[in-house]
């Protein structure tokens, strides 16, 4: 007898939707059949429903420790839950101390295992100086690297030049890893910004023009560069120009090892929104003209970008307080991690894109891209039953039904053509719509899979 069937759904494989029953044993998934004839504990109907494979949230920032005030492992994982979203990857930064060192990195893993409700992985900083430390990060247990090649705005990480870029790149490469880039040029970004701040020029068309596309397009050419000598595999996060995206292109089919994600506000939100929503649309890369922002979806429905992540970048709200701060000086990053696969959803609606699609890009190719592809990313015997029961009935972001630390977001009053009903993790129910967020499990670690191999 199993623990749990769904029956009677439509469910979402990478490779079509097959109207099939899942049967789930031990947290993992024990079979997948037209029908199946055997009994369970507890038996879920998922008639006129679609289930899809958990996403996997490779880019959020859940700022704990040290700023858990803004977001923390415990109301970010409620949120990314809601969402649909079984597996994140939080980045180094914006918790204090930035995950830069080993010590850092086992600290936040040991808060994420105590708090969080889904599993999780951990991204590892590159920033001046700690060279040294790559090599014990990775022995325990990052994902990945992070770095940025134009200003944070956070002290306690900091941007790379371009003599550190390579020297990090250098050893990531003998690691084995992949480096994730911010690919906004920092001396452009520096000047214009200057240029604005000086003549007191702080407008949303102000903000855009500081951070123009050549400035994205400039770092992304300047770090393949980089990569072709040192053999560095690259991953480009928020790529928000379709210009960035031929560029990367052209490097694949020289056979680099290079991927990118854009994240769901680039798709849904153009410049626009930036003048009428003000700070809150506020992030770097900034959203583009509404012309720009039809080539990338263009260029997403085309299959041009690898996958979806949120880039989920909370803040104290007072941080986006139009009246003590301008857009320039205002916390530049979108609240938006809840909304990932609804998001997708959404845009493959929209462009009548096939809904495997979707379980490509949110689940199926960040598993493989981070060495998660053994028991994530997609419905099959033997995976983790990372579960997400979607409807086809209407969703309107609120504040009630945001989980966030702080749920005012961009997408705040975003109606949405599909809803989440039921998410499993590891097969223990772990948000209904009815109920919420159930703590119903702890999120387990999750490392590499060539790290998983060697520890075996």
């Amino acid at each position: 007898m199993y623990d749990v069937i769904i029956r009677n759904g439509s469910v979402v494989l990478d490779t079509g939707i097959l109207h099939a029953e899942i049967g789930i044993q031990n947290g993992s998934i024990a079979e997948v059949a037209p029908s199946i004839s055997q009994t369970a504990a507890e038996e879920v109907d998922a008639s006129g429903m679609y289930v899809f494979p958990g996403a996997i949230d490779v880019h959020v920032h859940l700022d704990e420790p040290g700023r858990t005030h803004w977001e923390g492992f415990k109301t970010g994982a409620e949120m990314l839950a809601a969402g649909g979203v079984t597996t994140f990857v939080d980045m180094p930064l914006n918790g204090i101390p930035s995950t830069t060192t080993k010590d850092a990195l086992v600290t936040k893993a040991q808060l994420g295992m105590e708090k969080s409700i889904i599993d999780f992985g951990l991204w590892a900083g590159l920033v001046p100086g700690n060279t040294h430390e790559l090599s014990a990060l990775a022995e325990a247990g990052c994902l990945g690297f992070k770095a940025f090649l134009s200003p944070t705005g956070n002290k306690e990480f900091e941007s790379v030049n371009d003599e550190e870029l390579l020297l990090g790149m250098s050893h990531i490469a003998g690691l084995g890893k992949v480096l994730a880039l911010h690919a906004e040029s920092g001396p452009m970004t520096t000047f214009l910004t200057n240029q604005k701040r000086q003549h007191q020029q702080v407008t949303a068309d102000d903000y855009l023009e500081s951070r123009p596309i050549a400035a994205e397009v400039e770092a992304v050419e300047r770090a393949l560069h980089y990569a072709s000598i040192t053999g560095c595999p690259l991953h480009f996060v928020h790529i928000s120009s379709v210009e960035a995206v031929a560029v990367i292109e052209g490097a694949k089919q020289k056979g680099m090892d290079v991927t990118l994600e854009t994240c769901p506000h680039y798709l849904l939100f153009s410049h626009q929104d930036l003048h009428e929503k003000g700070n809150l649309a506020k992030c770097a890369p900034p959203l583009r003209h509404i012309s720009d922002h039809k080539k990338l979806r263009a260029a997403m429905k085309m299959g041009r970008v690898d996958f979806l992540t949120s880039d989920h970048s909370p803040c104290d709200p007072e941080l986006k307080d139009e009246e003590n701060y301008s857009l320039f000086e205002a916390w530049g990053g979108i609240n938006g991690g809840g909304c990932t696969l609804l998001a997708a959803l959404q845009f493959a609606l929209d462009e009548e894109i096939d809904l495997h699609h979707v379980a490509q890009w949110t689940a199926k190719k960040p598993a493989e891209r981070f060495g998660l592809a053994d028991r994530k990313g997609d419905i099959a015997e033997g995976k983790d039953a990372d579960l997400v029961m979607v409807s086809m009935n209407q969703h309107v972001v609120t504040l009630d039904n945001y989980y966030a630390k702080h749920p005012l977001s961009l997408y705040t009053g975003k109606q949405f053509s599909t809803r989440v009903e039921q998410v499993f993790s590891s097969g223990q129910r772990v948000f209904t719509r009815q109920d919420g967020p159930i703590h119903s499990r702890t999120g387990q670690w999750l490392k590499s899979l060539e790290l998983a191999k060697n520890e075996v």
